[in-house]
């Protein structure tokens, strides 16, 4: 090839690369109508983490619960998780988006963006402001929809599927709206408090989904076998499988919450990963120690311990503080499962208020240690003692909004519709009365 084309080319070349780069650079940002910019890579990783939060619930949680329940119940499982999803959804896009993102009273928000009016491609919020609205819309809804996808563990195989739907809807509105409301869209002031640390829901989602399944499934009852019978999970390894899809979610949950692709996201994601680290090994050692062999059902569920305490404090804690709460988170839902369950002889099925309650509990206190900058690697500019005080008011306000709220819709549910199913369709199994199907044929 002679020299004079060779350079022919290369300058052709050189002129593609050009145009290309341009048109890359011009597409990284577009405006959005207030004449502030939506920048493409948040936008991006904000789509990737909506996906992976769903992605937590179907098939994560599904599968972790449907493993773990006897075999005439699974069916039921996966059905509750899917209809919530699609449920809780549209109650979403109804009013929900609205009453926790939009202004209005000191409790809850107003309707004006009911069923997403006035919100368009273009529409961005003046604390997110390089993402577009639509996609804080769908991120945020994702969580809405997970959260009583977490206490339907505690009362598995045993409540009506019409009571689960109606104790979901009601619960969302009365007791999550108005803890998004006031710890993310009024940035913390939360119940006359300010300051409240709360990244990715420790009391949004974990200790409001904690309490209600402790309520639930003391008002529900036990299960009939219950205390006297070994009730085993069916399939470990539907759950170990489930456990490992809302481990690889849990990175779009914790570090998703930074609504943008930048370092705090990636600290984020380490320490989400390293707490959930730190809480395997010890709940597996504990096990290893007491019973004389790990179990895959401990390291799985020491896992998600570890993932539930490091939620509210994930965007102030380094990676030393990280390994400290999921140390901690381990052993305190260790004892609540297995001691305190046992102490007072409450059904927790699942062990959500175990696993989720005292694990959010944990994280939301300890982060005003471990996220104080006195400590090493701590990001938060904050007094340990007086942000110790916040949290702890905020946990127990959450505590007593969740816990009043959910005796009375349960109330109101059982002297209506009824909440439990008959003793002929508990023995039958959930899958066959509630919904005319079995999993598995002989």
């Amino acid at each position: 090839m002679s020299l004079p084309l060779l350079k022919r080319i290369g300058s052709g070349a050189s002129r593609s690369f050009s145009v290309t780069a341009a048109l890359v650079l011009f597409t990284t940002t577009s405006h959005a109508a207030d004449g502030t910019t939506i920048n493409s890579g948040d936008t991006a990783w904000l789509l990737v983490s909506t996906a992976l939060v769903l992605f937590m619930m179907i098939p994560g949680l599904a599968l972790f619960y449907a493993g773990l329940v006897r075999a005439k119940n699974i069916l039921s499982i996966l059905m509750q998780c899917f209809a919530l999803t699609a449920v809780l959804s549209l109650v979403w896009f109804g009013c929900g988006y609205s009453l926790a993102f939009s202004d209005g009273g000191s409790f809850i928000g107003g309707f004006g963006k009911m069923f997403l009016n006035g919100v368009t491609p273009t529409s961005v919020r003046a604390d997110c402001p390089t993402i577009p609205e639509l996609l804080h819309f769908a991120y945020q809804m994702m969580f809405f929809l997970i959260t009583p996808g977490l206490f339907i563990g505690a009362f598995a195989e045993r409540m009506k599927f019409k009571a689960i739907l109606v104790f979901s809807i009601a619960w969302s509105l009365i007791v999550y709206v108005p803890c998004c409301y006031g710890v993310w869209h009024k940035a913390g002031a939360f119940l006359g408090l300010s300051g409240v640390i709360d990244l990715a829901g420790g009391i949004v989602v974990h200790i409001t989904a904690g309490v209600a399944a402790l309520v639930a499934c003391v008002m529900v009852g036990p299960r009939k076998e219950f205390p006297s019978a070994q009730l085993m999970p069916h399939n470990l390894v539907l759950t170990i499988t489930g456990a490992g899809m809302l481990w690889v979610g849990w990175f779009g949950f914790n570090a998703g919450s930074q609504l943008a692709a930048n370092g705090a996201a990636a600290m984020t994601l380490v320490v989400t990963h390293l707490s959930a680290c730190a809480a395997s090994v010890i709940w597996m050692l504990i096990e290893w120690i007491r019973n004389g062999k790990p179990s895959a059902l401990g390291i799985a569920t020491g896992s998600i311990a570890g993932l539930a305490a490091i939620t509210p404090a994930s965007g102030k804690v380094g990676p030393v503080g990280a390994i400290c709460i999921g140390s901690l988170s381990a052993i305190l839902c260790w004892l609540a499962c297995s001691k305190l369950k046992k102490r007072f002889r409450y059904d927790d099925s699942l062990d959500v208020f175990g696993v989720h309650g005292v694990g959010g509990f944990v994280g939301t206190i300890l982060v005003a240690v471990f996220g104080s900058t006195g400590f090493a690697g701590g990001l938060g500019d904050f007094s340990i003692g007086s942000q110790l005080v916040t949290q702890s008011l905020a946990s127990v306000y959450t505590i007593l909004l969740s816990g009043i709220a959910s005796f009375v819709i349960l109330k109101v549910i059982d002297l209506t519709i009824g909440l439990r199913v008959s003793p002929e369709e508990e023995n039958q199994g959930l899958d066959l009365a509630e919904h005319g199907e079995v999993a598995y044929n002989n």
